[in-house]
């Protein structure tokens, strides 16, 4: 949500920017204007709204849609005996860029890929941490992290009321879209092994990563913790949801419109992928029933694991060793080989 000295920021822009160039806009060329943020506005009769791109809501793949990946910028280089770490923002809609930390392991060639991406409402700070980056990649793979479309500071330009589940066939098509547009980038740089892709999925993020796997092959494995998913039971009975929301959210159209966005019906088409489910059982975001039916749904090769409550998750894969598992799935053969031989 945007705190208010954001929110001031946000008005106090708008308005300068509707008293500087609609008086301009008398003439027949339709004009916009981007703010420093990359929002682009154009003008209306009303004064100035957001520009959107055409994206189906309820198609996981690209297909249909006129997203224009503007030429990437790379800033905030790092670099130190444990990790090179840039930011890179992808703007690929008018209103909504996408700031993404890439965090590289310094002493390896062309390391396997696993995108991170934390639920809502997360932000990018930990990616920034030197310490968590250093975790990240010490396992060999590279890190790229980001948020989800109406998480974070891309949130910030949008209503209050229409949150992240009040919009969520929105939500989640767009990240879904958002990660098959950084996997075409990460593939254009040429120091990463785009043979050998993972995904880490947390919470809304969870579930995104399962949309997004069954779009794109490319993700060879899923590392899932806390997954969303089985709409009608989350949503009836998750304890984020306020109860307007709730009772918005379980009208039938509402219903039917995150119907193509089940993650349920994904999960069991992976059966080729490496997936890992893990479950706290005392987090907010957990409903028993809908956890029961994504552990139905996965493929009989997965392994899930539940955990009574955060810190037992923790007392066993604190440390980093949270992201060894999936570091260790996209392993090439020579590589698993050379560890085994190592550990004995």
């Amino acid at each position: 949500m945007l705190t208010r000295p954001v929110y001031h920021r946000i008005l106090v822009g708008l308005i300068t920017l509707s008293l500087t160039v609609v008086p301009r806009l008398k003439g027949q060329e339709k004009q916009t204007v981007t703010t420093p943020q990359g929002v682009e506005l154009e003008p209306t009769a009303e004064g100035l709204r957001l520009v959107h791109a055409k994206e189906s809501f309820s198609t996981l793949s690209l297909e249909g849609s006129d997203l224009k990946p503007r030429e990437p910028l790379s800033t905030d280089h790092e670099s130190n005996s444990d990790f090179l770490r840039e930011l890179v923002r992808l703007q690929c809609r008018p209103s909504d860029p996408i700031d993404m930390y890439v965090i590289r392991p310094p002493k390896i060639k062309n390391p396997p890929v696993v995108l991170y991406l934390y639920g809502f409402p997360s932000e990018l700070d930990r990616f920034r941490d030197n310490n968590y980056a250093a975790r990240l990649v010490s396992n060999g793979a590279a890190a790229v992290g980001f948020v989800s479309n109406r998480t974070g500071y891309r949130a910030e330009h949008h209503p209050f009321k229409e949150w992240f589940v009040r919009v969520l066939p929105e939500s989640l098509a767009t990240t879904v879209h958002d990660v098959q547009l950084i996997l075409n980038y990460l593939a254009t740089r040429g120091d990463l092994d785009m043979s050998r892709v993972g995904i880490f999925g947390q919470g809304s993020g969870g579930a995104i990563a399962i949309l997004a796997a069954a779009a794109d092959p490319r993700i060879k494995a899923l590392d899932l913790l806390d997954p969303w998913g089985d709409w009608p039971d989350w949503l009836a009975k998750s304890q984020l949801l306020l109860k307007d929301d709730t009772n918005y959210c379980l009208k039938p159209d509402f219903l039917k419109s995150v119907e193509p966005l089940e993650p349920v019906r994904y999960l069991p088409k992976l059966d080729s992928r490496a997936i890992r489910i893990q479950f706290q059982e005392d987090q907010v975001g957990y409903v028993k029933a809908a956890a029961a039916k994504l552990e139905a749904a996965a493929p009989a090769s997965s392994k899930i694991v539940h955990y009574p409550t955060g810190p037992a998750l923790y007392a066993v894969l604190s440390g980093g060793r949270l992201f060894e598992w999936i570091a260790t799935a996209l392993k090439s053969e020579p590589e698993t080989k050379q560890a085994a031989a190592a550990a004995k």
